[in-house]
């Protein structure tokens, strides 16, 4: 009953034909389009099989051919996220995540704040290298983050506000911080870059999604323990016993394993190439796999512990899957017919004036969403269309827009995996979350486009 109410709307508009100037499988394949959008939405199934029922629809009725339906499993934004997911897998598996992080704490956590600093240095080292958000805050972060609240006498039931709140919302905010400065930040980051070469015409790669990023985002996360001391302050006194603690669990790793030593330089020497790529040329995702060669010939880790990482196949379904029907809207015409009928009425609207109306729609409209990659695929590629007839620099609206696609998850307590696994940690009451979520949405907008901005007329985007 639950999916026959996703399917009448579609099933309704579908009788009602198509509008005016449109083709029919254009319109048709929009329909479905959003039908699988609604899906993601309310998580009646889990995404790929949405997706997959979504083209399944499209060939069956004669909308794409089952060639076309397929040719998003060969995209390189697509296998961009998939062996990112590999090599992700090879950071957790080889404890080489759980490493890093807590050398950070050993180094930076003499304080309470210091401590939400170095959860800050843990995200931003991981970040670029764990495309999995969910895996870098909820399985590498979120448990040393609940283990140091507890040796702090902070639990969800006795002292939350002692140390636990404050720590677990610097780790989740954290998280969507690092989440936005990098493409592979996040799984769905992809998704907008590809949407930027379809409708701009623009290669939004690693390099160029860093370079409007880096100065925002690291005064970003500076100002983010702070900020969360000032609303939510911890009322612990002394971090010795998790100073300790620490310690202890450091040194119980022992000294570097071969395993992570390979792991590690690889991704020093992925970075090095992603950084440089106006020198050398190689693309985003040939990066990426000379990466998972290096760590398959080396054995760091094998081929059969690495097919075991299911979210990275997962991740070649629905992202494949959503690629092409992003991809078919266009070939069919769908995007140029909406184009047109967006620019037909904007009518003394000032270019800025309306990205910045654009954007905080975008950030804003969050609130309606259960999942970044929903909110991301639903509605970047709609405003990339109606500021793509403006004059401003495509750079600029494809920057703003990527950024606030991973930002906008501190609304809510359910925007993302991260989030949900702070949140259900269960030391920050839902109205506390909502509460300082809408604050640091504020502080996130003053960051990124105050500072932001003079940092993109820097680089030449405004």
């Amino acid at each position: 009953m639950k999916a026959m109410l996703i399917l009448i709307p579609g099933i309704l508009f579908w009788g009602l034909g198509s509008p005016s100037g449109l083709d029919p499988n254009a319109y048709h394949l929009f329909l479905i389009f959003i039908t699988v959008i609604i899906s993601l939405v309310t998580r009646l199934f889990p995404m790929a099989v949405s997706v997959l029922i979504g083209l399944l629809f499209c060939v069956m009725a004669n909308i794409l051919t089952l060639k076309s339906a397929l040719k998003g499993f060969s995209d390189s934004t697509t296998w961009l996220v998939v062996i990112a997911f590999l090599i992700a897998g090879s950071v957790i598996e080889t404890g080489l995540g759980r490493r890093i992080s807590l050398i950070c704490i050993l180094a930076l956590g003499r304080t309470i704040t210091g401590l939400g600093y170095a959860i800050c240095l843990s995200e931003l080292i991981l970040g670029p290298v764990v495309p999995s958000n969910t895996a870098r805050g909820g399985g590498i972060l979120a448990p040393i983050v609940d283990s140091m609240s507890r040796s702090l006498k902070s639990t969800p039931k006795k002292n939350p506000k002692k140390a636990g709140e404050y720590l677990h919302l610097v780790g989740a905010h954290a998280n969507l911080i690092t989440a936005a400065m990098f493409l592979t930040g996040m799984a769905a980051n992809p998704l907008v870059a590809k949407a930027a070469s379809d409708i701009f015409q623009i290669e939004f790669d690693w390099f160029t999604w860093a370079k409007g990023s880096i100065v925002p985002g690291l005064i970003g996360l500076a100002g983010l323990p702070i900020l969360i001391r000032f609303l939510s302050p911890p009322s612990t006194e002394s971090i010795q016993p998790i100073r300790d603690k620490i310690r202890e669990d450091f040194q119980s790793l022992g000294s570097w394993t071969y395993q992570e030593i390979v792991t590690a330089s690889t991704l020093g020497f992925m970075l090095v190439l992603w950084s440089t790529k106006p020198i050398h040329g190689f693309g985003t995702t040939t990066v990426a796999l000379l990466g998972l060669i290096i760590i398959l010939i080396t054995q760091s880790m094998t081929w059969t512990q690495m097919v075991k990482n299911y979210k990275a196949w997962d991740a070649l379904i629905w992202l494949g899957g959503l690629l092409t029907l992003a991809t078919g809207l266009k070939e069919l015409g769908f995007i140029s017919w909406f184009g047109n009928w967006v620019e037909n009425g904007l009518i003394d609207v000032s270019a800025m004036s309306l990205l910045i109306a654009l954007a905080l729609i975008y950030f804003y409209s969050m609130y309606f969403f259960s999942m970044l990659t929903a909110h991301i695929v639903a509605l970047a590629g709609t405003i990339f269309l109606v500021a793509s007839h403006t004059d401003l620099n495509p750079f600029l609206i494809v920057g703003v827009i990527a950024y606030f696609s991973n930002l906008c998850g501190c609304l809510t307590n359910y925007s993302t995996g991260p989030i949900i696994i702070y949140f259900g940690n269960g030391y920050v009451k839902p109205f506390q979350w909502y509460k300082i979520g809408f604050l640091v949405s504020i502080y996130h907008l003053v960051v990124w486009i105050g500072i932001g901005s003079i940092w993109w007329r820097l680089i030449g985007w405004i």
